[in-house]
C-alpha cells in the first residue's frame, strides 16, 4: 500500500497555519508530512515564505505519528551542509525519528539571496560534496574535509537521534538518480516517470522509498478552482530548467503571462470530482513511487480539503 502524504506549502501559507495543517493533516490520517524549504514564494500571489526549519521544529513537536521530509532542502549557497546536516539532526530528535532530510541542487529564486547563483555543472559539483558532507556527519563522524567547493576543518554533530537522520535525494535523469542511489537512501521526484525509478534502481536504489508529489486542486466549484490554480500554480508547468534559473516571483510571473486556465487545468485536477484527483495520484503509484504527498493548492482551502480528504480522498487512496 502506497504511504500518501500531505503537502505543507510553506509558499502559501504562514508558519502557525502550517503548523494547524499539520496537526489536523495527520488526525485526518495522512502518513506523512513534506516541507517546502524557499525563501521567496514562486509568485508573488502566494504570498508567504516563513522560514521552513523553524516550522518543521514546531510541527515535529506537536505531531506524533506522521513521517516529516523537507521536499526539498538545498545545502550548497543559502545553507551550508555541515549546519544542515545539525539542524535535520535536530529534527530527528525532536520528531522521535520521524524525519527524512529530502536534498535538491535548488533554485536561483531561493539562492541568489547570499549571491550570485552558479552555472548548473557547478551547481551538480557543489551539490555531490555537500553530499559527501552531510552523510558522514548525520552517521555520527568527525569530519574535515576538504573540496572545490567546501571546506570543513573540523565538525561533528553533538545531537543526533538513535537511528541516523535517513537522506532522499531528488533526480531528474540518470546522473542525478545514480547520485540518490550512491549517497541517499530514497529518491524524491515531481514527475511520475516510470524510467526514473528504473534507472535508479539499476543504480542500486531497489528497495529504498520513492517519494512523489502530485498537486491537485479541490473544491466545491470548479471554476473557482481553475482560477485558483492558474492564480497560484501556472509556474509548474515550465520544467525545472527554468524553474532553476528565474531569480524571482516577478520573473516567474512574466515568464507565465500567457499561460492559460486552461494549460493549467490539463496538468493540475481542478474541482470535486475525487475519481480525478485519485487518477492523479495513481499515476505516481503506477510509476512505482512508494510516497506521494498530495499538494492542495490554495492557501485559504486548506481546512476545506482536510476534512474532504479525510471522509472522502484517503478511503479511494488506500484502496490502491
Amino acid at each position: 500500500m502506497v504511504n500518501v502524504g500531505y503537502t505543507l506549502m510553506c509558499e502559501q501559507a504562514g508558519p502557525k497555519q502550517l503548523v494547524d495543517h499539520a496537526i489536523r493533516a495527520e488526525a485526518a490520517g495522512f502518513d506523512h508530512l513534506v516541507m517546502s524549504d524557499h525563501y521567496s514564494p514562486w509568485l508573488g500571489t502566494q504570498g508567504h515564505s516563513p522560514y521552513a526549519w523553524s516550522v518543521l521544529g514546531a510541527v515535529a513537536h506537536a505531531t506524533s505519528r506522521a513521517e516529516l521530509l523537507s521536499f526539498v532542502t538545498c545545502p550548497i549557497r543559502r545553507y551550508h551542509p555541515a549546519v544542515v546536516a545539525q539542524k535535520a539532526s535536530t529534527i530527528g530528535m525532536l520528531s522521535d525519528g520521524r524525519f527524512t532530510l529530502g536534498l535538491g541542487a535548488g533554485e536561483n529564486l531561493n539562492e541568489h539571496v547570499i549571491g550570485g547563483w552558479p552555472h548548473v555543472q557547478q551547481r551538480h559539483e557543489m551539490f555531490e560534496e555537500a553530499l559527501q558532507i552531510i552523510r558522514p556527519l548525520l552517521n555520527g563522524e568527525s569530519l574535515t574535509f576538504s573540496g572545490n567547493h567546501f571546506e570543513v576543518p573540523d565538525a561533528y554533530v553533538w545531537d543526533r537521534p538513535e537511528r541516523p537522520v535517513p537522506m532522499a535525494v531528488a533526480a531528474s535523469g540518470r546522473q542525478s538518480a545514480t547520485l540518490a542511489a550512491e549517497y541517499g537512501d530514497g529518491l524524491i521526484a515531481t514527475d511520475p516517470l516510470p524510467h526514473l525509478i528504473e534507472m535508479y534502481e539499476e543504480a542500486g536504489g531497489a528497495g529504498r522509498p520513492r517519494y512523489g508529489q502530485v498537486a491537485i486542486c479541490y473544491g466545491p466549484d470548479e471554476a473557482e478552482c481553475r482560477k485558483i490554480a492558474h492564480d497560484q500554480f501556472r509556474w509548474f508547468g515550465l520544467g525545472w530548467k527554468v524553474n532553476a534559473d528565474l531569480p524571482d516571483p516577478d520573473a516567474f510571473a512574466a515568464a507565465t503571462q500567457f499561460v492559460r486556465e486552461d494549460d493549467v487545468a490539463q496538468g493540475i485536477p481542478c474541482g470535486p470530482d475525487v475519481d480525478r484527483h485519485v487518477e492523479a495520484f495513481k499515476k505516481f503509484v503506477d510509476a512505482g513511487f512508494t510516497h506521494v504527498a498530495l499538494v492542495q493548492v490554495g492557501g485559504d482551502s486548506q481546512p476545506m480539503f482536510l476534512d474532504w480528504a479525510q471522509e472522502e480522498l484517503l478511503p479511494r487512496l488506500r484502496e490502491l
